[in-house]
């Protein structure tokens, strides 16, 4: 049973490296996707339109750059999780609950691989 070892054999942690650095390089892609949008201040060309409708765009574009923010501050937050996770394999302490102090399941780390907890100290949080 894995969780009675203490920690991930050097194997385990490299490809558990290998598929966050993938995860990091996407997110980063997607960060940066989410900034030049949010950035973009382009016109669209309300300005000969009625007011009304300039009224209507400008909301929209308000509410569009909110989202936008609150997205950026999501994936800024996952690729630092993310990067901390890379620590934690140079420590060799990646997989271990901090709560319990036991393996993480393989299987939730290669699902959420920035996890520190395992199900179990999840499930007593509730």
């Amino acid at each position: 049973m894995t969780e009675d070892r203490q920690r991930y054999s050097d194997a385990d942690l490299e490809e558990f490296r290998t598929l966050i650095q993938s995860k990091i390089d996407k997110a980063e892609r997607d960060l940066m996707l989410i900034r030049e949008s949010f950035i973009n201040d382009q016109n669209n060309g309300t300005d000969d339109t009625s007011p009304t409708f300039k009224a209507f765009e400008e909301g929209a574009e308000t509410l569009s750059k909110e989202q936008n923010a609150i997205l950026a501050g999501r994936q800024e937050k996952f690729v630092r999780d993310l990067k901390n996770a890379l620590i934690r394999i140079q420590n060799k302490t990646y997989g271990i609950c901090r709560v319990t102090g036991k393996l993480i399941a393989k299987d939730r780390l290669k699902a959420v691989p920035h996890a520190t907890l395992s199900i179990e100290a999840k499930n007593m949080q509730r």
